[in-house]
């Protein structure tokens, strides 16, 4: 492996976790243990700060420095930052035009091999049917809240209303902070409110944090152990990610042309004209409402409760139709 290769590899190493021993990275390098503390030294006179541990089992850390070095990247990791750049808009993060900025400076610096490969992939960001406008949270206040996971210290904020509402910020929020969660375009911190005893879903473009920040803390765990899986509940009205409302009908449409608007619902062919959808929704309401979409005559399968749900929104559509029809719709004999 040639010494910039070498290099280059040695500091994605010690990039990724906080202590080496010397002989793990002589290891990984395929080196002697003289050649990585030449390495490091070279690294050093790079302007890296590189921490040495004595003794036999003495390793290496990185540091932060109070100025920053020069930043090496190996071509797929040159490529990674350049393409994270271009959908950073997307984000909601505050960052849009300081990372047009900062891909037109890294552009400038990629070997001309790579800036073919970069410019090839154009990113254009379009929002679903259905989904929110991102909303910009100011990069302060991310950089705030990053710290406070980093550090694992209580916070305070001021929890601004939402857009529209009148009312007045209420008292300051102590939370322990867990998590911050990026989706479609919007971040949410996963905290536990110390006030109220129980887990809570910030919009971070509506907290305005507080300093000094408060005592440290010890992790606790998320409910069920997934935060992926309990923010998504949270988004779903549940405790557990599972909507609460399901059911299912029979539709009088192919699967085929059921399945590319199916979302998260399961579609099972029945014949070539017919198929099944099961779905759910937060309320029977709204379940039955979306399966109104596909346009086309169904059966109710279950339970009873979707059906009363049909029933009732066939009485409000004729209302607003002028007329008594519901024609389309079975219910459970």
């Amino acid at each position: 492996m040639a010494t910039t290769s070498r290099l280059l590899t040695l500091l994605s190493l010690l990039q990724a976790r906080r202590d080496w021993p010397g002989s793990v990275l002589a290891a990984r390098l395929g080196i002697s243990h003289r050649t990585v503390r030449r390495d490091i030294d070279r690294l050093r006179e790079m302007g890296y700060r590189i921490e040495a541990a004595m003794g036999p089992d003495g390793g290496y850390r990185l540091e932060a420095g109070n100025d920053m070095p020069p930043l090496l990247f190996d071509d797929d990791q040159a490529l990674a930052v350049a393409i994270a750049l271009r959908a950073a808009p997307a984000l909601g993060a505050g960052i849009g035009e300081a990372a047009v900025r900062a891909l037109g400076t890294m552009r400038q610096v990629l070997p001309s091999r790579l800036r073919p490969r970069l410019d090839a992939i154009e990113v254009t960001t379009v929002g679903r049917p259905g989904d929110g406008p991102a909303v910009a949270v100011p990069l302060d206040v991310l950089l705030t809240l990053g710290q406070a996971l980093r550090d694992r210290v209580t916070i305070r904020f001021d929890y601004l209303p939402r857009e529209g509402d009148d009312a007045e910020p209420g008292p300051a929020r102590r939370v322990e902070p867990h998590h911050l969660v990026a989706s479609q375009g919007r971040w949410y911190l996963l905290a536990w409110d110390l006030d109220r005893e129980d887990w809570r879903l910030f919009s971070a473009h509506r907290v305005r944090p507080r300093v000094p920040s408060g005592a440290p803390f010890v992790p606790r765990v998320v409910p069920g152990g997934d935060v992926d899986a309990f923010v998504s509940a949270r988004f779903k009205g549940s405790d557990t990610n599972e909507w609460a409302c399901r059911g299912t009908v029979l539709l009088h449409a192919p699967a085929r042309d059921v399945l590319p608007f199916a979302g998260d619902g399961t579609v099972t062919a029945v014949d070539d004209e017919r198929c099944t959808l099961e779905a759910g929704s937060w309320s029977w309401g709204a379940l039955a409402a979306s399966f109104g979409r596909f346009e086309v005559a169904m059966e109710v399968v279950g339970p009873a409760e979707l059906a009363e749900a049909f029933a009732v929104q066939a009485q409000r559509f004729a209302a607003a139709g002028g007329g008594p029809s519901a024609e389309g719709i079975r219910r459970p004999s």
